[in-house]
This record gives C-alpha cells, sequence and structure tokens, in this order.
C-alpha cells in the first residue's frame, strides 16, 4: 500500500462530523536523521521500519498520524516503550518538529507559524504537564506556578492572581508560600498540574504526568482531573502506558504501534473489536466487568411474542414450540418490553381460563446502560435469561449465565 493510499483510508476512518474539532492531526510523520526526506520516499515505496533504519541509520518516530481530537474530550495516547507516544504528543505543540504533515488547534495550522506566533499558541492555547515535576527547589509554590506567566511579561498582581486560582483548582490554596521539599510528591504533581492550569489553557497535554507517582496518589489524581475536567471542558491529550488509567479517564484512546496509530476507539470500542493481535494482547486480562456494560453482550437470539389483538395463549404455545424452548419474551409492537411466558405458565393460564398477560412470570430487566458489576447478581439469580431494554424500556435482548460466562472467559466476540 503506498503512502497516498494510507493517508486517505486512515483519513477517512477518523471523521466524526457530530463534534466540534479542537485538535487536527493530518498524515503527521516524524523522522530522526540527516536526510528525512530519503526515509520518506523509502516509506512510500514500502520499505520497512526496520530496513530503513538498517540502511540509512534513521529513525522512523510517527508514522503517517492521522486523527482528530474533539473538543472537552479526554484524549488518551498509549503503547509500549518506544511506540511513539510521548514523540507524538510533542509534535502536537511542535516542542518536536513534525518531518511533514498538519497540525491544526481549531483553524490554525500550528506547523506554519513563525516562532513568535508559536510562542503566542503555547502561552494562549496549550499548556504541558510532564512526569516530572520539574520544579525550582529555591522558589515557593506560588512563584512556580507563575513562573511561565512571569517569563511572558506578566505583571505581578496578575500572574499571582492566576496562580492562586490554579492553586485552588488543585487543592493547594493554603500552601502558596510552601517550598517544593515541604511538599509530598502527590502534591508536587499538583503543583506541576497548577502551573499548567495558571494560563488558562484550552488544550493540555499530559505526557505520563502521573506514573512517577505511587498507585493510591496516582488515583486520587486521576480523580482531581476528572473534577477539573468536568467543571472546565478543557481538550486534554495524556500519554499513557497503564491500561487501567486509560480505561478509567480516557473519553477514548489511541493506541500505537512501532509509531503508527493503529487503533482509536472509546475503551468498549476497542475492547470489543480489537484491530489486531498488538491491540488485543493489551486488552488480555482487562476487568470487563468495570467497562462493558448491558447493550455490549446482549444477544438478540431468543424468541419473542408480539402483544397483537390476535395473540393468545394458543398461538403463543405453538410459537415456543417452534422454536424448541421453553420460554419466550412478550413485547408491544412498539418493542416495549412487557416480561417472560413460559411454556409452563401458559398451559396454566390455558386450563385456568386466563389470559396471555396472568401468564407472564416475570418482569424485571435490566438497563442497556448498567455496567456488567452492577448485574452480575442479578443475572445469576434469574431462572430464564434476563432481559435488557433502553432508557425507553425496548427490548434490546438477552443475557444468560452462560453468555456472562463467556465474556469473562474470552471477552466480546466481534460480531
Amino acid at each position: 500500500m503506498n503512502v497516498d493510499i494510507l493517508h486517505l483510508r486512515r483519513w477517512s476512518l477518523n471523521i466524526d462530523t457530530n463534534k466540534k474539532k479542537k485538535l487536527t492531526v493530518k498524515n503527521v510523520f516524524k523522522v530522526f536523521g540527516d536526510n528525512p526526506k530519503k526515509a520518506l520516499k523509502l516509506l512510500e515505496d514500502g520499505v520497512s521500519k526496520e530496513e530503513i533504519f538498517d540502511k540509512t541509520g534513521m529513525t522512523i518516530g510517527v508514522q503517517d498520524a492521522s486523527f482528530e481530537i474533539n473538543e472537552g474530550e479526554i484524549f488518551v495516547i498509549m503503547g509500549l516503550s518506544g511506540s511513539g507516544k510521548s514523540t507524538l504528543v510533542r509534535l502536537l505543540n511542535r516542542l518536536i518538529e513534525p518531518t511533514s504533515g498538519q497540525i491544526l488547534i481549531d483553524d490554525t495550522d500550528v506547523t506554519n507559524l513563525s516562532d513568535k506566533e508559536l510562542i503566542d499558541i503555547r502561552r494562549e492555547k496549550i499548556s504541558m504537564v510532564f512526569q516530572s515535576f520539574a520544579l525550582m527547589p529555591h522558589m515557593n509554590i506560588i512563584d512556580n506556578v507563575s513562573f511561565g506567566l512571569e517569563l511572558s511579561g506578566v505583571t505581578k498582581n496578575q500572574r499571582y492572581e492566576k496562580a492562586r486560582k490554579a492553586l485552588a483548582q488543585v487543592g493547594l490554596a493554603q500552601h502558596e508560600f510552601s517550598y517544593p521539599d515541604e511538599l509530598s510528591g502527590g502534591m508536587q504533581q499538583r503543583v506541576g498540574l497548577a502551573r499548567a492550569l495558571a494560563n488558562d489553557p484550552e488544550i493540555m497535554l499530559m505526557d505520563e504526568a502521573f506514573s512517577a507517582l505511587d498507585p493510591l496518589i496516582r488515583t486520587e489524581m486521576q480523580d482531581e482531573l476528572l473534577v477539573l475536567q468536568e467543571e472546565e471542558k478543557r481538550t486534554i491529550v495524556f500519554i499513557s502506558h497503564d491500561l487501567d488509567e486509560a480505561i478509567r479517564i480516557g473519553d477514548r484512546i489511541a493506541i500505537m504501534q512501532n509509531g503508527e496509530v493503529v487503533q482509536i476507539g472509546t475503551p468498549e470500542d476497542i475492547i470489543n473489536n480489537p484491530a489486531n493481535d498488538y491491540v488485543r494482547s493489551f486488552f488480555k486480562g482487562v476487568d470487563v466487568t468495570s467497562v462493558l456494560n448491558a447493550s455490549h453482550i446482549a444477544k438478540k437470539i431468543r424468541p419473542t411474542i408480539i402483544n397483537k389483538e390476535s395473540t393468545g395463549i394458543k398461538s403463543a404455545l405453538q410459537y415456543i414450540s417452534d422454536f424448541d424452548e421453553d420460554y419466550a419474551y412478550f413485547v408491544e409492537k412498539s418493542g416495549k418490553y412487557i416480561g417472560i411466558l413460559t411454556l409452563e405458565s401458559l398451559k396454566e393460564q390455558k386450563a385456568a381460563g386466563g389470559s396471555i398477560h396472568d401468564a407472564i412470570i416475570d418482569e424485571k430487566a435490566i438497563d442497556e446502560d448498567m455496567q456488567i458489576s452492577d448485574f452480575i447478581a442479578k443475572v445469576a439469580e434469574h431462572n430464564y435469561p434476563t432481559a435488557v431494554i433502553d432508557k425507553n424500556g425496548k427490548y434490546k435482548g438477552t443475557i444468560s449465565k452462560s453468555r456472562l460466562l463467556k465474556v469473562f472467559d474470552e471477552g466480546v466476540e466481534n460480531e
């Protein structure tokens, strides 16, 4: 496949016209070496990254990255060490210069900006939080937070006002005159986050920002970020190698392999439909009960009986018998779920002169948005597969005990 066809295919897969785009990456390549055009030509001719390195000594850091990030979402980029994720995030604000391609913030092509214009963009629209706290040990906290504003020429009163607001956002309002060595690791990372927040950025780039923290503090920082995101609705690009972290905070996840973005989707999308064995191995062993909900595993294969004027006990008995089952799901013509009918309950009501509605044995159902962990017990206690309904009460399928066990053992198969 040549580079132009690759561009067209990848770019078309990542267009979502329903949401406002904040950051757009179009066919971005990064080659480390002294003759990047030669490396790009070899790529176009189908030469692999490994062969290019062997022949030229040049490294393909990012290969043909194309995607869009929606305004206000947390977009997680993850991959193994050396996959290109940190290189990619540094390309977004040109801490590393792209070899080719376009990077747009709103409608501004960052790759075409002058040095002065790029500095203005970094001051006004985009901030970065690194894994290293990088705090100045001789400065107190408020001066650390406001340091970037000071470099930008902001007056002391103005930068302190912004810094205090940022410190309050991360819960450190009482520590503005403390020094870094007086704070815990988690508190120091909060200072780093406050520094990024101080210029009120529209986009935050976070490169392994919490990976140096112990697990408990890391979870607290994730929670802090989610609270801030709920209040401010910034666009966040978050680099992580931790799958649990990506699933916990990410609206969408991009998986990188050998410099390429091999799949983009919600955690549910990727778990349900991994693009290749590399992605599948990433998600192997994931606790699906905390990620997937009822709609992902419900199967619409059980017999259903429609409630019509002509529907009676005899026709219901015949219908169930034809399916070689001893039960069926009773629904309105609109699709609204009514309950479960069984051969036994129908025969009892036939003998008693009752109606088909008298034969309903169970009206319980699971909401389609309910996570697996919340309905395991309900499915386990039912004698029949449990019905799944949408927010309007419409029947969406069923979940059986055997279906749950299969999901736990094998995941959700592509359908």
